[in-house]
């Protein structure tokens, strides 16, 4: 879900930059150096993931695991996007530097939300495994989805003219609300098993700055 460089205005730019910053130092506060491997695991993980592109007007459909992301790493997911981002363009030329913002902030907004929600449940409900990775891939079809409405609203708001593929974009991408949404619930129940504080910390049951 890369938008491309210079089909954005000016104020979506600047917007999307400093939603992402605030993001970036949200998850860059809660970071500590235990968390540094499993977030370094995660940005690999959607940098390989999002490699193979389905290129779609303006935009890409390629696999995301965003919602995977927000689950494991909570305000982290910020930082681990962005930087994967960053590598894929200047590697690949996938997104650019001035929609690193905006693309960081479509990503990693929702993919840290529903992260939350889905383990905010699975802490209230210890004993319901069964159900665990039904809400952890429910929450990741819910991050594609409103990271497919922001990535949509983005275009609408830079040109009315990109109101056709905006509405397509969003089209596009709900297949792919399926596919990750399976994709996370197996790798969930599979987290489950072996080590499921995975799934419940997120970074959230420790408070204060880091030292």
């Amino acid at each position: 879900m890369h938008l491309s460089e210079g089909i954005l205005s000016g104020p979506v730019l600047v917007g999307g930059a400093a939603f992402a910053a605030v993001g970036v130092a949200a998850g860059l506060r809660e970071m500590r150096d235990e968390d540094i491997p499993r977030t370094a695991v995660m940005t690999s993980v959607f940098f390989v993931a999002s490699l193979v592109h389905v290129p779609i007007g303006p935009s890409s459909v390629h696999l995301i695991l965003s919602g995977l992301c927000g689950i494991l790493l909570g305000w982290r997911a910020f930082p681990a996007l962005l930087v994967a981002l960053f590598l894929q363009a200047i590697l690949f030329g996938f997104g650019g530097l001035t929609v690193l913002g905006v693309n960081t902030f479509i990503l990693a907004a929702p993919a840290a939300v529903f992260g939350a929600i889905a383990r905010g449940w699975m802490r209230s409900h210890p004993d319901a495994t069964h159900r665990a990775p039904l809400i952890a891939g429910a929450a990741a079809a819910l991050a594609i989805a409103c990271s497919g409405l922001l990535a949509a609203a983005a275009l609408g708001l830079s040109q009315r003219s990109f109101i056709g593929a905006a509405g397509l974009i969003f089209a596009a991408h709900v297949p792919l609300m399926a596919v990750e949404g399976a994709i996370t619930a197996g790798i969930a129940g599979f987290l489950l098993r072996v080590k499921p504080e995975l799934l419940t910390d997120g970074g959230l049951s420790r408070t204060g700055p880091r030292e």
